[in-house]
Order: structure tokens, then C-alpha cells, then sequence
């Protein structure tokens, strides 16, 4: 993939304290490669090395380190990260007092918390768009690596299961990871000027789409077309690019007829349609989630409050199965305070996204990338209808982004004009030529 910043004008940046916050930010960057690409699992003999508590701890450090020498400070925090402390707050009080597995829970909640490290640190370092489009573009090629990965070394196993670890090793949990950074991917495509960096970019999308029909996802399928609709009005209608339309079309009519069988037959088998084991694998996988579902309301029924726990509701459940929609996930494991706090917090992106999309003065660049974010967030929304996707960070790194944005955009719209600069300088007849020097540029408003 090309550089992230490539793409951007070359334009002053009015940040004096950038250099010595480059080691929190290094970090930072850190932990999105190691929770986006996990290198661990699939780059011989990192597992034995504890990558992801490496980089938690020193993205920590950076937290702790960068206090006071930010432009913005942890009084500059905007109400979402509010939002999401209490949250994790009400988790870890749930943990403390559930009925199931509190020790279990616990640790949990403390993975968990760790994506409010992250939160806060991608709000105090990214105070542009340059950073912001790095942080990004880490995310967005750790998935298309991924994406690679799993169809290199899973390509025979049903559904690409277990093939990589963690947030990926459910099938339902990869192609939702993949849907979330698609529009991010185009958004680099379509900014990039490097016809090579466009070839990788198409490529791998296409590689991203081809993976998640190799998961066979229900949820991540319904989570793309409505993802897919929104990233096609923000670039191919509002951007004046209806030959992207096309395009998608044919690419996914193409991937869908070389590798789309197994999602068509999971699809089929909801209406109870059998004709193989698989088919009524996919039914029973079907009569399941029905079950947890009603199973979910019972729990909040009888804990409504603090929930039994993070993560264990599969205790619960008596099958040993999340529920597949996250609202009934984080209100039965949390209770319905923190359902209340979840859906503020994401609320909380949503009124960001309109704010900025209501500007008329931002560039192409910034335009795009604002377009990325909606069409991931939403399609994000209606995908939690369908999968247990409370504790994966990239919904919540979306969010991130949405407040880094705005917050930029205000601080460089408040920020005093400098004075010009009169830089003296004679020439040969003993005149004085003055230069003024063009105030630092905004690097997001022109």
C-alpha cells in the first residue's frame, strides 16, 4: 500500500509539540497493528512474544506521558468518552456482583477497558488529518492483510473458522471486521494519486469481499449491502462517480457467483429449506439464535440492572452461545444501564458525523473520509442487529475518529491568525524586498 499521507497536500501543520509526542503516537499505531492485524498468529515465532500486552502498557505509558503536553487536555475530552468510562465502569460493578462467573467477568472487562486507553489517546494525538488518515490507513491494510492471511492458509476450512485468533475466529466476527473498513479502503482508493497504490487498494478490496463470502455471514452479507448503499451515495451520486456503481455491480456478481454458494444456501435455509447436513446446519444455526434471543430478554428480565457479566451470558444461555444481537449482548451482560450509555455513546458519533457533514468548506480529502466513516457507522448499527459485536474495538475506534475530526476542525477554526512574518532581505541595488509569509495552513479547512 502507498504511504497514508501521499495523498494530502503539502501544507504547514501548526502543531509545535508534533515531535514530541511522535513516541505516543508510535505506540498508539502499535497497538491498532497488533489488535487489526495480530501479527502473532500468523508470523512464526511472535506468538511466544506478548505483543498485545507489550504495546497495551506502553500506549498506557504514552496516555500518561502525553498529559499536559497535548494541545488538548483530559478537560477537552468530549461526552462520549464520558459516556463510554461509565460504561465501563457499570461492566466492571456487574462483574464484581454477578450471579454466573465473577473472576471470568472481571477479566473481561479489563480487556475490555483497554479500548478506552486507546479512545483517549486517539483523541489527544490526532490533532490532524494527516494523523488521522494514518491511524486509518493502519486499520484499514491490518484488514486487507488479514483478509489474505485468512484465505491463504483457511482456504479449506469450512467458513475460514479459527484460522486466525482473537477477534477473527468466528466467521460472523471476521466478516464484520471486513464490512466496518471496506468504505475506509475505497476512500483511500479513490484519494490516492499512485496508479500502483490504486491497484492495491481495488485488489485487495476485492480480496475483503471475497473473504467475507467465504464466511458465509448472514450478518456480515445484510451489514455490507447496507454499508455498501451508503458508501455508494457518499462517493458514486454526492461524489459525481456513477461509474463506481457499475463497478461494484459487476465485482459483486462476479465474486458472488465464484464463491457466493455456502452464504446462498445458509440464506436459503431460514425459510427451512433443506437439501444437505450443511443446510440444516444452517437451520439449526438459525433456530439457535431464536432461542438465545428469547433466552437474552429472560436475562434482562431477571437482571436488569447489572446484567450477569460480561461475556457470560454464554453460561446463560445454557448452549454456550452469545446472543447474535448486540443490544440484547450489552444489556444482558451489563444491564440496561449500560445499554442506555452504549447507544448514547454511539448516538454521540452520529451527531459528530452530522455536524461535519453539514459543512460546505472541507476538502475532497476530508469530504471522502467523512463519507468512509458514516457508511462504516451505519453499516455498523444495523449489523449489531445480527451479530455479538459489543466488545470488538472498531466500532469504537469509528467513533474516535468522528471526535478527533471535529475537534480539529474547531481548534483550527478558533486558532489566531499569526501575524505575517517580514523576513528582510537585500538584493544586489541595496532595496529592501519583503517577503510575507502565508499563515500555517489548515491542513482539514481551505
Amino acid at each position: 500500500m502507498s504511504n497514508p499521507a501521499s495523498a494530502i497536500p503539502k501544507v504547514a501543520v501548526n502543531d509545535d509539540k508534533a515531535s514530541a509526542l511522535s513516541g505516543p503516537f508510535f505506540w498508539l499505531c502499535a497497538f491498532y497493528v497488533v489488535y487489526c492485524a495480530r501479527p502473532e498468529d500468523w508470523i512464526p515465532g511472535l506468538k511466544y512474544i506478548p505483543l498485545a500486552k507489550i504495546t497495551g502498557v506502553f500506549a498506557f505509558v504514552g496516555l500518561l506521558t502525553s498529559l499536559g503536553k497535548t494541545k488538548r487536555k483530559l478537560k477537552d475530552l468530549p461526552r462520549e468518552s464520558k459516556y463510554l468510562l461509565a460504561m465501563i465502569a457499570v461492566l466492571t460493578l456487574s462483574a464484581l456482583l454477578s450471579p454466573i462467573w465473577r473472576g471470568g467477568a472481571l477479566s473481561r472487562t479489563f480487556d475490555f477497558a483497554k479500548v478506552y486507553i486507546a479512545w483517549v489517546l486517539t483523541f489527544l494525538l490526532v490533532t490532524n488529518f494527516q494523523r488521522l488518515r494514518r491511524i486509518i490507513y493502519v486499520q484499514a491494510a491490518s484488514v486487507v492483510v488479514i483478509s489474505i492471511v485468512s484465505i491463504v492458509m483457511g482456504h479449506s476450512r469450512p467458513r475460514l473458522k479459527g484460522v486466525i485468533g482473537g477477534i477473527y475466529s468466528n466467521p460472523n466476527d471476521l466478516a464484520f471486521a471486513v464490512v466496518l473498513t471496506l468504505p475506509f479502503c475505497l476512500a483511500f482508493l479513490l484519494t490516492t494519486k499512485n496508479i500502483f497504490a490504486k491497484l492495491c487498494w481495488a485488489c485487495g478490496m476485492l480480496i475483503m469481499a471475497l473473504t467475507m463470502l467465504m464466511t458465509a455471514s448472514r450478518a456480515g452479507f445484510i451489514t455490507l449491502v447496507i454499508s455498501g448503499m451508503v458508501v455508494l451515495w457518499h462517493f458514486a451520486i454526492k461524489g459525481r462517480r456513477l461509474s463506481l456503481i457499475v463497478i461494484t455491480v459487476f465485482s459483486g456478481v462476479l465474486l458472488f457467483a465464484l464463491a457466493g454458494d455456502t452464504l446462498t444456501k445458509r440464506m436459503e435455509a431460514i425459510s427451512g429449506k433443506i437439501t444437505s447436513k450443511q443446510d440444516n446446519a444452517a437451520y439449526g444455526s438459525y433456530e439457535d439464535r431464536k432461542y438465545l434471543m428469547e433466552r437474552a430478554v429472560t436475562c434482562i428480565v431477571h437482571y436488569p440492572i447489572l446484567g450477569v457479566g460480561a461475556r457470560n451470558f454464554q453460561v446463560y444461555s445454557g448452549i454456550w452461545h452469545d446472543v447474535h444481537m448486540t443490544y440484547l449482548q450489552i444489556a444482558s451482560e451489563g444491564g440496561i444501564p449500560s445499554l442506555i450509555l452504549y447507544l448514547l455513546f454511539f448516538g454521540r458519533a452520529f451527531s459528530n458525523l452530522r455536524t461535519l457533514r453539514r459543512r460546505k468548506d472541507l476538502d475532497i480529502h476530508t469530504t471522502l473520509f467523512i463519507g468512509g466513516l458514516h457508511s462504516s457507522m451505519i453499516g455498523f448499527i444495523i449489523g449489531a442487529m445480527f451479530a455479538p459485536e459489543a466488545y470488538q474495538f472498531f466500532p469504537y475506534f469509528s467513533v474516535a475518529y468522528t471526535s478527533a475530526l471535529v475537534a480539529t476542525i474547531a481548534e483550527q477554526e478558533h486558532a489566531p491568525a499569526p501575524e505575517e512574518d517580514k523576513v528582510k532581505l537585500h538584493n544586489g541595488f541595496g532595496n529592501l524586498r519583503v517577503n510575507h509569509r502565508k499563515p500555517a495552513a489548515a491542513t482539514l479547512v481551505r
